[in-house]
C-alpha cells in the first residue's frame, strides 16, 4: 500500500496569479506553476531560506523540496525563454493559519514576536502595548494608503482589552516621516492597508511591528488583533490600483478574488 501524499504547507496565495508577456496570450500555451512550487521560489530565492529551512516550513522532506524547487526553476526558465504566460494555481497544499507552532511562516513569526513582547512587558510590570492604525475619521475604517494618512487612531492595550484610544493628526507629514510620527507616539505595532517598501523599512528600523493588507473597521481590527485572529498579508504593499495615487506604494494590498490577475499591476 502506497504512502499517502502529504500536503505541503504554504504561507498564503500569491498576490498575482498570472504573468503574461506583452503581446502574448494563452492561445500560444502557458506554463502552470503549482502553489507548492511557487512557495519554494518565494522561500528560497526571495526570503533567502536554505532548502532545509524551506522543508521545515513546508513540513515535507528536504529531498521533496529539492525536487519541487528544481521543477519550479525549470518552469520559470521556460516561461522567460519561450515568452509564455505563467499561471500559478493548484497543488496539494494547505495554507498556514498564521498560528502554527514551531518553525512557522512570517505570519506565525510575527505573532510569536508579539506574544514575546507582551510577555516581556508583563514581567517588567509594563504590560501596555500601543497599536496605531491609519484612520479615516469620516468612516471609522482603516485608511488604505499609509503614505497619505492624515490621522492615526492609537490604542493602548493590556490584559487582552483596550484601555484607551485617541485620534492624532499627522500634521500633513507623509511617507517616511510618518514612521517618525509613530515613533513619537511610542507605537509598538501598526495595522494598515497598503504601505510602500521604504516605509516598511523605516518601521522595521524603529522596531515597529507591521500588520499590513488589512481593511475595514479600525476598532474591529484591534479586536481581532487582541484575539490573535487578525487576518493580514505580510506581502501586501498597495491596497488597490489608482492612477492618481503615489506609485511608490507598489502593488496590490491584498488578494482580491474579483480582481483580474492577468491585467493588473503584475502582468
Amino acid at each position: 500500500m502506497s504512502r499517502p501524499f502529504k500536503k505541503r504547507k504554504i504561507c498564503c496565495e500569491p498576490l498575482c496569479m498570472t504573468f503574461r508577456p506583452e503581446g502574448n496570450s494563452d492561445e500560444m500555451g502557458c506554463i502552470v506553476l503549482m502553489l507548492d512550487e511557487y512557495e519554494t521560489i518565494r522561500l528560497i530565492d526571495f526570503e533567502g531560506l536554505s532548502q532545509d529551512q524551506c522543508a521545515q516550513q513546508m513540513q515535507v522532506a528536504r529531498s521533496t523540496i529539492q525536487n519541487i524547487y528544481d521543477g519550479a526553476r525549470k518552469k520559470l526558465a521556460m516561461a522567460i525563454v519561450l515568452g509564455l504566460p505563467l499561471h500559478i494555481e493548484g497543488g496539494n497544499v494547505t495554507i498556514c493559519d498564521g498560528n502554527s507552532a514551531g518553525y512557522g511562516c512570517r505570519r506565525c513569526g510575527i505573532w510569536e514576536d508579539v506574544r514575546d513582547m507582551m510577555q516581556n512587558r508583563s514581567e517588567r510590570n509594563d504590560s501596555k502595548m500601543i497599536v496605531a492604525i491609519p484612520y479615516d475619521v469620516e468612516t471609522g475604517e482603516i485608511f488604505q494608503h499609509f503614505g497619505k494618512s492624515q490621522h492615526f487612531k492609537v490604542y493602548a492595550l493590556a490584559d487582552g482589552k483596550v484601555l484607551d484610544s485617541a485620534v492624532y493628526s499627522t500634521n500633513g507629514q507623509g511617507h517616511g516621516a510618518l514612521a517618525g510620527v509613530l515613533a513619537e507616539l511610542e507605537a509598538d505595532a501598526l495595522i494598515c492597508g497598503g504601505i510602500g517598501g521604504g516605509a516598511q523599512s523605516a518601521l522595521a528600523m524603529m522596531g515597529i511591528r507591521l500588520f499590513n493588507g488589512v481593511s475595514g473597521s479600525a476598532d474591529a481590527a484591534v479586536d481581532s488583533f487582541l484575539a490573535g485572529q487578525l487576518s493580514f498579508n505580510p506581502d501586501a504593499s498597495c491596497h488597490h490600483h489608482d492612477h492618481d495615487h503615489d506609485h511608490e506604494e507598489g502593488c496590490c494590498g491584498h488578494h482580491d478574488h474579483d480582481h483580474d490577475h492577468g491585467e493588473g499591476c503584475c502582468h
